[in-house]
C-alpha cells in the first residue's frame, strides 16, 4: 500500500480536476500526495480547492509542460522531477505525462496515465494530415515513456485501444474510468429553457465553430464556458454562443444545476469530464457520435455525427421541444452518472499502484505493456 504519491498535473485542463478529485479519493485511503504543477501556475480558486485536501502538497513547479513545450525543456522538466520524487522519498510516481517516464532516473515504480497525446489529438484535429516533424519528438517520447512505466492506465476502454494501436503497444492499457465528487441533488423547477456546453472552446477538436453555428439555429440562448483563447493565444472567432468565460467550479455547477440541454460535438475525448459533470446534474444530454461517447453513454444519450450541424440542431430542438422526453434523458443521465464516482476511481487506481509497486524496478521496462517508437 503506498503512502506517499508524487503526480504530475496541470492547470489547462481536465488533468486538474482528474488530479484534485483523485487525491481526495487516495487520501480516504490514507495516501498523502505531493502534486507537482507543470505549465502555467493554478489560479486562486484551483489553490484554494487544492489546499482543502488532506494529505495534499501543491508544488507549483514552473516545469514546462510537454506539450507546451520541446524535447530538450521536457527531458530537464522530467530529471527535476525525479529529483523531487526523490527527495520527498514517494513510492509510486504517477505521471500524468507518461512522456516523461524515460527521460529521468526515478527512485519509484511509474505509473502513466494517458489523458491524450499529440499524436492522437493531432489525427482528430486534422483528418489525413500527418503529424509535423516539429511535434514527431512528442510522439517518440511518448512511445518511449508507456514502454518504461510499470503500469499505463486509460480512462476509457475506447482511448485505451487508440493508444494500444497508436503506439503499437503489446496489451492496451489498463481502463480506470474516471470519477467526480459532485452530487448534485434532485431538481423539481422546470429545467431552465437554454443549452449549454463547457471546455476549451480554442481546442479544434471541440468544434465550437460548429455549436457557434448550431445555436445560430435555436431561439434559446446557447452558453458556452470555457477559455475561447488557447495558452498559445490561438482560438476560433465565435458569434452566435452566449460565452461565459471560464467559470470558477462552483458557477459553472449553479449552470448545470439549471438543468439546460448539454452539448458536446468533440471529435476527440478520452473520457470528457464535463459530460459526466452535466450527467450528474440532471441534463439531458447531446453528445457527438464517438467510441468514447458511446462506451460510457449510450442509452443515455442522444447522439449526433461528428461535424453535422444539421444533426446536432434537431437532437437539441428534440429535447427543447418535448418536456417529458427531456426530462427522462435528463434522469437516465443521472442514473448513469452514478457508475463514475471519485471512490471507485481511487480503489481501481490504488490497485494499479499495488501491481506497480510489485512489478520490475524503476528503469526497466514493463513487459506488459511495452511500446515501441512509432
Amino acid at each position: 500500500m503506498p503512502a506517499h504519491v508524487l503526480m504530475t498535473t496541470d492547470a489547462v485542463g481536465g488533468v486538474w480536476t482528474y488530479a484534485l478529485d483523485l487525491c481526495a479519493g487516495l487520501a480516504e485511503h490514507g495516501v498523502d500526495t505531493t502534486l507537482a504543477v507543470l505549465g502555467p501556475p493554478p489560479d486562486a480558486d484551483r489553490r484554494r480547492a487544492a489546499e482543502a485536501i488532506p494529505g495534499l502538497v501543491l508544488l507549483d513547479t514552473g516545469l514546462p509542460l510537454d506539450w507546451l513545450s520541446n524535447a530538450e525543456e521536457t527531458r530537464r522538466a522530467a530529471r527535476a522531477l525525479a529529483r523531487l520524487a526523490r527527495r520527498h522519498e514517494v513510492d509510486v510516481v504517477h505521471l500524468n505525462s507518461p512522456s516523461l517516464a524515460a527521460l529521468a532516473e526515478w527512485p519509484a515504480p511509474r505509473v502513466g496515465v494517458v489523458h491524450g497525446c499529440v499524436s492522437a489529438w493531432w489525427q482528430a484535429a486534422y483528418p489525413g494530415a500527418s503529424l509535423p516533424a516539429d511535434l514527431s519528438w512528442h510522439r517518440r517520447m511518448m512511445a518511449r515513456g508507456l514502454g518504461v512505466c510499470e503500469r499505463v492506465i486509460a480512462p476509457s476502454a475506447a482511448y485505451a485501444e487508440t493508444v494500444r494501436s497508436l503506439y503499437r503497444m503489446k496489451r492496451a492499457p489498463a481502463v480506470v474510468w474516471n470519477g467526480r465528487s459532485w452530487p448534485a441533488e434532485a431538481q423539481h423547477a422546470p429545467p431552465a429553457p437554454r443549452v449549454l456546453t463547457a471546455g476549451r472552446l480554442w481546442d479544434p477538436v471541440k468544434d465550437a465553430t460548429l455549436l457557434d453555428r448550431v445555436a445560430a439555429r435555436l431561439a434559446v440562448p446557447f452558453d458556452a464556458a470555457g477559455p475561447v483563447r488557447g495558452p498559445q493565444g490561438q482560438g476560433p472567432d465565435l458569434h452566435h454562443l452566449n460565452l461565459l468565460g471560464d467559470l470558477a467550479s462552483d458557477a459553472l455547477q449553479q449552470r448545470l444545476h439549471a438543468r439546460p440541454v448539454y452539448v458536446s460535438a468533440s471529435r476527440f475525448e478520452p473520457f470528457g469530464l464535463s459530460v459526466l459533470e452535466a450527467a450528474a446534474s440532471g441534463c439531458a444530454l447531446v453528445l457527438a457520435d464517438i467510441p468514447t461517447f458511446r462506451e460510457l453513454w449510450e442509452g443515455a444519450a442522444l447522439f449526433a455525427p461528428p461535424g453535422d450541424e444539421a444533426a446536432f440542431a434537431a437532437k437539441v430542438s428534440d429535447l427543447l421541444d418535448d418536456a417529458q422526453l427531456r426530462l427522462t434523458q435528463g434522469e437516465t443521465a443521472r442514473s448513469r452518472a452514478g457508475r463514475f464516482s471519485v471512490s471507485r476511481m481511487a480503489s481501481a487506481t490504488l490497485r494499479q499502484y499495488r501491481a506497480a509497486m510489485g512489478q520490475t524496478r524503476p528503469g526497466r521496462a514493463a513487459s506488459h505493456d511495452g511500446a515501441v517508437a512509432a
